[in-house]
Formats: C-alpha cells, sequence, structure tokens
C-alpha cells in the first residue's frame, strides 16, 4: 500500500526529472482533477410507479379463443415501452415459446374448478374467457363435456396454467372439425367476471343465428410452478406482492405474459444510461387491475435492487401480484474495486486480492487501484492507467487476479467506465486504453480529455477467459471503473 507520505521524496524526484508532468500534480499525490469527476448519483433516476400504473390502466392485453384450432403459440409480445403503448405489439426475440415440458406431469388432481358454466339448456347463454396471456386453444371431443382432455392439453403446454372449457355454436369453422367443444388455454389464472365473449358474430351464413357460448367453465392449476432464472442471471427475492421502488431506474416494459426469459432479453438489450451503464437488474410483476390480470411489468435498473425496497403494493386500483426480482451474473469480481479498502480515506496499491496492476520494464506504478472516492465513478475503489507519480510515459495493465468463470461459445459484453479528464485537454489528448481478450487486443479507445464515459464491446468465450485493459501515458492518465462482463443472447 502507497501513502502520501511514503511517496512524497519519490513523487518530487520525479516532477523534477520529467517536464512533462510539472504542470500537473500526479494522482498519487492526490492531484484534482481538471474537469472535476462526474461521479454517478444513484437517486437521480427512480422507479417511475405513477407512469407504469397509468399506463397499466390503458393497455389491453386481453385477447380470446378465436380463429383456427391448434396455432402455434407465439412468442412474448411487447406492449408498451416507458408509457407508450404499441398497438401491434412487438415480438420479443428472447421470450420463452418452447412447447417442450420439463415439469412433472400434472393429472386431473393438480387442478382446480375455478367457475362453472351456466348449463346447456335451449336458452341458456354463457360468455368465454377474455382475458391476458393467451396461448393457444383446441377443439376435444364433444361426446361428453371432456374436461379430462381440455386439461391433458395444458399439461402439454409449459406456459399454461389455466384453460376455458366451453361450447360454442354457430360457428361453421368448428363444424367443420366434427366439435364444437373448446379447450382454450392460458399463461394465467381468470375468474368468472372475465367471461365478457359472448359471441354474437355472423359467421354462418343466414338465416343462421348468431354465435353463442354455452357451459363456459375453468381450471386452473393448483400449483403455479416457480419460473427458472434465465440464463446468465440470479434469482434475488419473490415472488411477493410489492414492486421495487429503487434507484438506478432505466424504463420499464409491458409483456403480455409473464416471462422471465423475455423480461431479461429485454434489459440485455435495453440502451445503456449515460450515468449508470448497461442493465443489471430487472424487477417482473403482475398487475391486477379491478381484479383481472391486466398486464406483465417488466422495470429494468442499472443498479442492482432488492426485496427492502419491494415496497410497493399498488396504487388505486392497481395491486401488485408475483414480483420477481433478477440480477444479472456479472463475471468480473469486483469490478468497481471496492475490494480494495486499506484505509479510510486515500491509498493505492499494485495489486490486491481481486485485482493486478503490473507495469512494462523500466516502468514505476503504471497500473494502480485507487481506494480515494473522488476519483472513483461509484463508491471508492477505481483503476488508474499510466504511472501514479507521473515517473514515466510507458503504459501499465490491470486485469482480473484469476481467470473469468466464462462458458466456452457464449458471447459476452465488457462494460467498463472511463475517465480521462484529470490532466487538462492538452496533457490528455494521448490517452488511451486497449481492451483486451485472452491476450488479443478486441478495441482500442482514444477518449482524449473526457469525464466518466460509458464503453461496451462484444466478445465470444473461449472459456476461463483473461481479460485486461491497458493504457495510460502519463499525463494521459485513465481512471476505469465498475466494469463488467455480461452473458448475451
Amino acid at each position: 500500500m502507497y501513502t502520501f507520505s511514503k511517496l512524497f521524496a519519490t513523487i518530487s524526484l520525479a516532477l523534477a526529472a520529467s517536464a512533462a508532468v510539472t504542470t500537473v500534480v500526479p494522482p498519487a499525490s492526490q492531484g484534482i482533477w481538471n474537469d472535476p469527476a462526474n461521479t454517478l448519483d444513484p437517486n437521480a433516476s427512480v422507479t417511475d410507479s405513477d407512469t407504469i400504473a397509468n399506463t397499466a390502466a390503458i393497455v389491453d392485453q386481453k385477447a380470446t379463443a378465436d380463429g383456427d384450432p391448434d396455432q402455434p403459440i407465439e412468442p412474448t409480445v411487447i406492449t408498451a415501452v416507458d408509457g407508450q403503448l404499441l398497438p401491434d405489439g412487438q415480438l420479443n426475440s428472447g421470450a420463452s415459446s418452447s412447447n417442450t415440458d420439463t415439469r412433472r406431469r400434472r393429472d386431473i388432481n393438480d387442478y382446480q374448478l375455478v367457475f362453472s358454466g351456466t348449463g346447456t339448456g335451449p336458452n341458456d347463454r354463457d360468455g368465454s374467457i377474455q382475458g391476458t396471456a393467451y396461448l393457444t386453444f383446441t377443439l376435444v371431443s364433444n361426446a361428453t363435456y371432456n374436461v379430462a382432455d381440455c386439461l391433458a392439453f395444458c399439461d402439454g403446454i409449459p406456459q399454461c396454467v389455466f384453460v376455458n372449457l366451453f361450447y360454442e355454436f354457430n360457428n361453421p369453422g368448428l363444424d367443420r372439425e366434427f366439435s364444437n367443444l373448446k379447450c382454450a388455454a392460458y399463461a394465467d389464472t381468470h375468474s368468472a367476471a372475465e367471461k365478457t365473449n359472448l359471441g354474437g358474430q355472423q359467421l354462418a351464413p343466414p338465416p343462421a343465428g348468431l354465435t353463442y357460448i354455452q357451459q363456459s367453465s375453468g381450471y386452473s392449476a393448483k400449483t403455479l410452478v416457480d419460473p427458472e432464472a434465465p440464463e446468465g442471471y440470479e434469482l434475488v427475492f419473490g415472488p411477493t406482492n410489492g414492486a421495487n421502488n429503487a434507484p438506478g431506474y432505466m424504463g420499464f416494459a409491458f409483456l403480455d405474459r409473464y416471462d422471465v426469459d423475455a423480461c431479461a432479453w429485454e434489459c440485455n438489450h435495453r440502451g445503456a444510461d449515460g450515468q449508470g451503464g448497461a442493465c443489471q437488474y430487472f424487477n417482473i410483476w403482475r398487475a391486477v387491475v379491478n381484479g383481472n390480470p391486466t398486464t406483465y411489468t417488466c422495470s429494468m435498473y442499472f443498479i442492482v435492487a432488492d426485496a427492502s425496497s419491494a415496497v410497493n403494493t399498488g396504487q388505486g386500483d392497481l395491486q401488485v401480484t408475483f414480483s420477481r426480482g433478477y440480477r444479472r451474473k456479472n463475471y468480473v469480481v469486483d469490478g468497481g474495486f471496492e475490494g480494495y479498502n486499506a484505509c479510510n480515506d486515500f491509498c493505492f496499491t499494485t495489486s490486491y486480492a481481486n485485482w493486478v496492476g503490473t507495469s512494462p520494464a523500466g516502468g514505476t506504478l503504471d497500473a494502480t487501484i485507487f481506494h480515494f472516492q473522488p476519483y472513483a465513478h461509484a463508491g471508492s475503489g477505481v483503476g488508474l492507467l499510466g504511472s501514479a507519480t507521473g515517473a514515466d510515459n510507458l503504459p501499465g495493465t490491470l486485469t482480473p487476479a484469476s481467470p473469468l468463470q466464462t462458458v466456452a461459445g457464449k458471447n459476452y459484453q465488457i462494460n467498463f467506465f472511463q475517465a480521462s479528464a484529470f490532466s487538462g485537454p492538452t496533457l490528455e489528448a494521448d490517452a488511451f486504453i486497449d481492451i483486451m481478450w485472452n491476450g488479443n487486443v478486441v478495441s482500442t479507445i482514444t477518449p482524449g480529455f473526457q469525464n466518466w464515459q460509458f464503453y461496451s464491446f462484444q466478445v465470444t468465450a473461449a472459456g476461463n477467459d483473461v481479460l485486461a485493459f491497458r493504457g495510460g501515458k502519463a499525463p494521459a492518465w485513465s481512471f476505469i471503473d465498475d466494469i463488467a462482463v455480461f452473458q448475451m443472447y
């Protein structure tokens, strides 16, 4: 560990020997940035609960069983983004759409009756479900009121947790299929209050009557299976009935079903925040409005939250249910250098348990780690490239102490913040950093005079990969902070 008192004599000699740095007090001497560091303000953006609630009040994601039977299940659709409705929807490329069921097979005893039909008498009329998270429908034999086959149909669809079984009359399309007993599958449970599709369509030529519904009943799985964490994510909390009200908020998207993979994809591909960088956490929850499932909120954050801030249980007619939080796995251990805390205020080192700094032959302190809040983008830890004392203008290298636990063939995203605003525009003109992956240069940035800026690069893993940052050319120092490697898909 180096402190100011130990290095004062060394720094003085270095400044005398190098005219290039005599105009600036170097970082090792607690020099002040030419352009004060624009450190992260975590409270600049918090969850916009009002916009989420207002959008939930007007979005319409309800659907019912119409068209041809046995259609493939569509991928999850985005219905709104940051308060703007998408009337035609937007397909989500990361949605779960597999029909391969890996769960324990259910039987009829694993379902419960939610509501019954109104009968099949000549004058009995009923309605089918018009609700959220519709998947597809099939026709089951109408020789009997075939509950067992309908539940078996749901059992074969991983997303299905509820079916609506009903007769539909005066639909010539069903007559061609030799059954008018529809079994509609949903990824959410619904109630009798949502039996709002009453028919009333003229599908057959007159004098045939309008379509009508009879004996509409609903069955729900007794136990809702917890979704598996998306690839590259870890469950933080849930399910609870409280959504996060947390800092680092980036915005939200509405999904047409509860799909953690789709929400993870939205987080992965959300545009970076200028202050906070990439999305690192999402909170997914179901919005129930006036007692009915209405939409599925995917809120995104650049700061990882937890259950302590999941305090928003709803507002007005909106109730929060099935709230879960997931964080992205950062394959860099201690990317913010906060593990180096050998002092209370100011100190620096060339290495500690999580990071190693090296200098080339003839170099002195060309890659260091500082514990000093005024230099950091967030917290108190930060990496520095370039001789901390100004003793030379050679580049140093910072690398994690251990190879990353990456998986061969997977795609990853290297994210970090860089600042080269310490010495002033002229002296920082030669600032550069090589981003290195397994000894190869992925890219070189030449930011010149620049305050904290977010950078991101894509790489493919070989497995147990080695990340490194090489750069600095004192007095063109480069600070680096909040480094992350996230899996992409």
